[in-house]
């Protein structure tokens, strides 16, 4: 029955993606490429002096990201440190600047990871007008870029991207607010709530009293999933009955984590005139994921030990009414996109089933990967592709007849060294440093040994994959692991939109060269194959020796 269950879960995602993907894909491609603006949005560029005509050179396409994700970093740390004054407080005090710190960082980077319990720590002033705002404007920010590397395939001899003030207005008034808008009321019909009751007193059937907190939370939620941001209006996340009640707003909810990765190749074949590029890239992804939500599957329904072997599964940590493939459906879709919500306690998972969810970060989060960010992922990754396949059959590499030469390559082998120096990196300090080791081994990590080292390991990987989930046993509300996480997470996310501009600029800049007969075909199973080893390989090679001191050892004993 488990099995049965677990593909129709599967079957009924992959009908409804399959359904809206060229819909979808194709309204995407619409929204960046129309030469119309709407009241409203002429409105905004006279409001910040625009000119939505001129279009940007990949340096100013950048110094447009970074100054508005900056506002926005420091508006949200603003907030927070002021939150006793402003209304709807609910009576909560300002947290830490550490804390503030890592807050901003994280919502600003698309990442949500939160140490720190939303519902008795944040009033809804800064929910809405802090958080769920950063929600929008992540999310704008990650699809603006990946379009603007989608149009450095497309351009030809051209010195510009984009505008990136076009792009962000766009992303989010004709994309992001009207399909959260339509799925807050969706959620809300499913049962979850929506409410400005703050904190409400109840006596339970024991005759103690309990204090049930109230928020706007769906409108919160569909963003939240829709963006791949992943934080909760609960500490609970979508475990949280108020927030993710039933198993039909389950699969719901994954549909909506799924929706933009799967449908941005089809705009990017759009964009390049041509859908089987579309078709090849979403192949990959598609393939990365059935393989992980498989294999993640197998190992929570064999579950060894005695407890798990009783029950059936390994069901601690997992809500009865979603069951072990309601959970790992959705901890798959969580980590393969950047979303990091969580229905489940990943932390409780086996040993081995527990690594799955970090290896989705590890392979660069491209199964499908965050709104935008795993469309620019993967893209660099195919280039990578075509230059080893170049390699081995002794032609310059092209990909969509644009010649990956020396600086292309460049861009791109720096690209995938951030992440992995960004996880090992804050790993090792955690461990190394004298005094920040005392810090996390005696008041962060919950359970010692190797587990206590998979949990250091999974921050950090969440963190510089802007993922935002946890194994929840680690207590990273302390100086060290807010500053750490923070910085993680901002180098995280700017430092490779960095390349990826500079990549899509260097791209425009050149002519397209037509296909010969020695030109490799990106668009058949050969290439889908040769790019799915590639992004597998690259993990491997940078993550296996730190894995079997983390899960392998523990999943192997």
């Amino acid at each position: 029955m488990g099995w049965l269950y677990a593909l129709l879960a599967v079957a009924s995602v992959a009908v409804v993606i399959a359904v809206i993907y060229r819909p979808l894909g194709d309204y995407m491609a619409w929204v960046y490429t129309s030469t119309k603006d709407w009241r409203i949005e002429r409105g905004i560029y006279r409001l910040i002096g625009v000119d939505p005509r001129a279009e940007q050179s990949w340096q100013a396409y950048l110094r447009g990201v970074l100054a508005f994700s900056a506002v926005g970093l420091l508006l949200v740390y603003g907030m927070q440190r002021l939150q006793q004054w402003l209304p709807y407080s609910l009576g909560l005090t300002a947290p830490s600047e550490h804390l503030s710190f890592n807050t901003a960082a994280s919502f600003v980077g698309n990442t949500n990871w939160q140490a720190y319990a939303p519902e008795s720590t944040l009033g809804y002033s800064v929910q809405l007008a802090g958080l769920a705002v950063q929600n929008f404007t992540s999310a704008a920010v990650g699809i603006a870029v990946a379009i603007a590397l989608v149009r450095g395939f497309a351009y030809r001899r051209s010195g510009t991207i984009g505008n990136f003030w076009v792009d962000v207005t766009r992303g989010t008034l004709r994309l992001l607010l009207p399909i959260a808008a339509a799925s807050a009321l969706v959620l809300i019909a499913g049962g979850v709530i929506q409410n400005f009751n703050g904190f409400t007193d109840v006596t339970t059937l024991a005759g103690a009293t309990q204090t049930i907190p109230g928020g706007p939370t769906a409108s919160q939620e569909a963003i939240k999933l829709l963006g791949t941001n992943g934080g909760g209006f609960f500490n609970a996340n979508s475990s949280h009955p108020l927030e993710n009640p039933t198993p039909l707003t389950n699969l719901f909810e994954v549909l909506l984590m799924l929706a933009i990765p799967f449908s941005l190749p089809r705009t990017f074949g759009r964009m390049v005139g041509d859908n089987r590029q579309g078709i090849a890239i979403l192949s990959v992804m598609g393939l990365l994921y059935l393989l992980s939500f498989s294999a993640l599957t197998a190992l929570e329904l064999a579950g060894r030990g005695t407890a798990p072997e009783l029950a059936g599964a390994a069901l601690e940590g997992k809500e009865q009414r979603f069951g072990v493939i309601g959970s790992t459906l959705f901890a798959t879709t969580s980590t393969g996109t950047s979303t990091g919500a969580v229905n489940s306690m990943h932390d409780s998972y086996t040993a081995l089933g527990g690594m799955f969810p970090m290896l989705n970060m590890l392979l660069g989060e491209v199964s499908p990967g965050g709104v935008g960010s795993g469309t620019y992922a993967i893209l660099v990754l195919a280039v990578i592709a075509v230059f080893i396949a170049g390699l081995l059959i002794g032609r310059t590499p092209e990909y969509l007849g644009k010649k990956i030469g020396p600086r292309e390559i460049k861009l791109a082998a720096l690209y995938i060294l951030v992440m992995p120096t960004l996880v090992l990196t804050g790993t090792a300090l955690s461990f190394a440093l004298p005094g920040v080791r005392e810090s996390v081994a005696g008041e962060s990590i919950l359970n010692p040994g190797v587990h206590g080292m998979s949990e250091v390991l999974y921050a950090f990987t969440s963190a510089a994959n802007n993922n935002g989930s946890a194994f929840a046993g680690l207590t990273a509300n302390t100086p060290w692991l807010n500053t750490a996480l923070g910085v993680t997470i901002l180098l995280g996310r700017f430092v490779p939109i960095m390349l990826v501009l500079a990549l899509a600029g260097s791209l425009a800049a050149q002519d397209r060269v037509p296909a010969t007969a020695g030109t490799l075909p990106t668009h058949r199973p050969l290439f889908v194959g040769l790019l799915a080893a590639v992004t597998v390989l690259l993990t491997a090679l940078a993550f296996l020796p730190v894995l079997a001191l983390g899960p392998l050892a523990e999943g192997l004993v």
